[in-house]
């Protein structure tokens, strides 16, 4: 499987472990990328210059290229993030979420290959213009944070139709079936999350990997409550997919309410400190029915791989 993604990084399987923040550090994005993906960090938005620089060390130990992921809500307010990547210089570095294109050119200045996630066909367009490398089309089935406007396969249609740079797609990809679809669709390669948090190099605690294995395909729900809560400073138009829980349901609808509740949010607080995740949350995709065992990363890169001889046989 020959694409802009395996050429670009020496990649063999065209797939990036996406970056989660608080999911995926160095040592996932290391083994994924061991593994012939291409791994990224994904950058809590509190985490510091000094954090990134141990994780990327974490990350390129085996000498193979792995990405790092920011959140430009985050940069905006002055942290030191942006520099300690540009220390780093990862392979890759997706920045998205808020107004990124003043970070584009310093980064690729750096040598540093960049993209975006877009979650409509405008995004992506906007993003070409800003300059990026290539882009992300991050349908609604995505898990974590992003637009829930336009699901993955409508949206990579419109979006490979509108650009002449190269597009990953995201949203919903659980496996082989998922990779072979996109590819064979025209996307450069996949971009993954959901797959990899049961994996064994994750820092997903334990009481919600088991969550995470045992839910269905219908589990998930969308919104702001999580964010609401804990009064992140996301823009309103990108929500969170996450596992629906009694603390969700509680609160979807009554944002407003939660905003100025004392007591609801360190409900949430106290219940992530106590693994509690009928209020807690777990940010987690569509494709989540799919991921039925705890495996090393390895194990789900390869399953990956199998879309090669999927569209050898259907296409």
């Amino acid at each position: 499987m020959r694409t802009w993604l395996t050429e670009r990084f020496g990649v063999t399987v065209p797939l990036v472990g996406a970056p989660m923040a608080g999911v995926g550090a160095g040592r996932l994005a290391a083994a994924v990328s061991a593994a012939g993906a291409l791994g990224m960090i994904g950058v809590p938005p509190a985490a510091g210059g000094s954090w990134i620089a141990e994780q990327a060390e974490i990350a390129g130990a085996g000498g193979r290229p792995y990405g790092i992921g920011l959140m430009a809500w985050v940069l905006r307010d002055g942290t030191d993030q942006l520099g300690a990547v540009l220390d780093a210089r990862p392979a890759l570095v997706s920045v998205s979420f808020g107004p990124y294109a003043e970070y584009v050119e310093p980064l690729r200045a750096a040598g540093i290959t960049v993209v975006t996630q877009a979650g409509t066909t405008r995004e992506a367009i906007d993003a070409e213009r800003a300059g990026v490398d290539a882009v992300v089309a991050r349908g609604g089935e995505g898990g974590g944070h992003g637009r829930a406007d336009v699901a993955t396969l409508p949206l990579l249609q419109g979006v490979l139709d509108a650009v002449r740079i190269p597009v990953l797609a995201a949203g919903g990809l659980a496996g082989a079936r998922g990779l072979a679809a996109v590819l064979a669709a025209g996307a450069a390669g996949g971009w993954a999350g959901t797959a990899f948090m049961a994996c064994e190099e994750s820092e997903l605690p334990e009481g919600a990997v088991g969550r995470l294995l045992a839910a269905g395909e219908d589990a998930t729900a969308y919104g702001r409550v999580f964010d609401v809560a804990q009064r992140l400073d996301w823009p309103v138009e990108y929500g969170g997919r996450a596992l629906r829980n009694a603390y969700f349901d509680r609160w979807a609808g009554r944002e407003d309410e939660l905003a100025a509740d004392e007591r609801a949010q360190a409900e949430l607080a106290d219940a992530r400190k106590a693994g509690d995740y009928d209020t807690a949350y777990i940010y987690t995709g569509a494709g989540v029915g799919l991921i039925r065992e705890r495996l090393p990363a390895a194990s789900v890169v390869a399953g990956f791989a199998e879309a090669e001889g999927l569209l050898r046989r259907f296409c």
